[in-house]
């Protein structure tokens, strides 16, 4: 298979269209199409067709004119597009919650970040774009299906050329604890539960060093503010939620979107205080009832939101198919797709196995059951 070697580093987002790169049309009603460019693609809405070498070798912003005369806008996807439209297993990072994160945390060129609930990469090429190929990002995933889609979708934006980043899979509170105390400039956590790893959080991080967590719910966040104040290892926590509203503009018709990108998470940002201080205690009135009764909290079981089996095959698959256009130019399949395929069906193969061995181990216990019936019996 001819491999087609794109450009490494920025000139990747530069120059004409290129077989193996993602581009995204967009029709005179707004809708957009993203789409992989091959030697020999084809591709096909009900605003018309195009063959793919019509639009390679082009400009960026080309509008090009389908075969029954419509027009269509072709441009490389920007990183909200592309966060918005990769294949995904477990559910993204906003795009606008990315950006606070970013900035509320300070995460600057050379920073030295972990990260923890890689999920599907969307955090994570933020961050990497932030901390630059001066600094480092940590990330740290339980599952490894997760952790493989991320590394697809990352390596797939950034190419070859990508900045200094590790991928670990387990539990966050072993790798923190296995860096040097004080060496992170950052932790940033995007997990069901954060406050369980607060004290280890408190060990990696340098003095002056930022804690952030992105919670879904009000129940997530206020423990994890409490938690905070009460470890005495930070300062007092600030919290934000981010809401973006659109607006129609044609003339003078100016308007909000009937639409809009509401709540999707909390942040709540702190930072770490000196190993040898003690953390101010804020001199207001507490509101009424606030604190008239000690704070419990219900050890509920806290589960993420189930993802089939049979998805999260698929979407391996579309990473490891897009890994091969990226590289070759061609939709055919490439030594990415068998690779997943083999191993797709190695996991298989291993899942009947346990199958097989704890219908087994049944049987066996109830013969068992049925033999001590017997002797009771006698």
């Amino acid at each position: 298979m001819k491999e087609n070697l794109h450009p490494l580093g920025a000139e990747r987002r530069r120059g004409p269209f290129r077989a193996g790169e993602r581009v995204q049309l967009t029709d005179t009603k707004g809708r957009k199409y993203t789409v992989m460019l091959t030697n020999e693609g084809f591709f096909q809405s009900q605003r018309g067709s195009f063959r793919h070498t019509d639009l390679i070798g082009h400009e960026e912003g080309t509008v090009l004119e389908t075969q029954s005369g419509h027009r269509l806008q072709a441009m490389r996807p920007l990183v909200n597009d592309y966060v918005l439209s990769m294949p995904r297993g477990a559910t993204v990072v906003y795009p606008k919650d990315a950006g606070q994160i970013v900035q509320q945390a300070d995460v600057f060129p050379g920073a030295r970040v972990v990260e923890a609930g890689l999920g599907s990469g969307a955090l994570a090429l933020s961050l990497l774009a932030a901390t630059g190929m001066n600094g480092h990002l940590t990330s740290v995933e339980r599952r490894p299906e997760f952790a493989e889609i991320a590394k697809g979708n990352v390596r797939s934006w950034y190419g070859e050329e990508m900045p200094p980043w590790s991928v670990k899979i387990g539990d966050l509170d072993d790798v923190l604890y296995s860096m040097d105390e004080g060496s992170i400039d950052h932790v940033i956590l995007d997990m069901l539960a954060p406050w369980e790893n607060i004290d280890a959080a408190a060990f990696a991080l340098r003095s002056g060093g930022v804690i952030l967590a992105y919670v879904a719910t009000t129940t997530q966040m206020s423990r994890f503010v409490e938690e905070l104040r009460d470890s005495g290892g930070f300062t007092e926590p600030e919290s934000s939620e981010t809401l973006i509203r659109t607006w129609h503009l044609d003339g003078l018709s100016v308007r909000p979107d009937h639409r809009m990108v509401a709540h999707t998470g909390f942040l709540v940002v702190a930072r770490r205080i000196g190993r040898e201080s003690t953390p101010l205690v804020p001199k207001r009135r507490p509101a009424p009832a606030a604190h008239s009764e000690p704070l419990v909290w219900e050890e509920t079981e806290l589960t993420e939101r189930a993802i089939s089996e049979k998805k999260l095959r698929k979407v391996r698959r579309d990473i490891a198919h897009r890994a091969d256009v990226e590289k070759s130019g061609e939709s055919a399949q490439g030594a990415h797709l068998e690779e997943i395929n083999k191993k797709l069906a190695a996991e298989s193969e291993a899942r009947a196995q346990k199958r097989y061995e704890e219908r087994r181990r049944l049987r066996e216990l109830e013969r068992a059951n049925e033999g001590s019936d017997i002797d009771g019996e006698e």
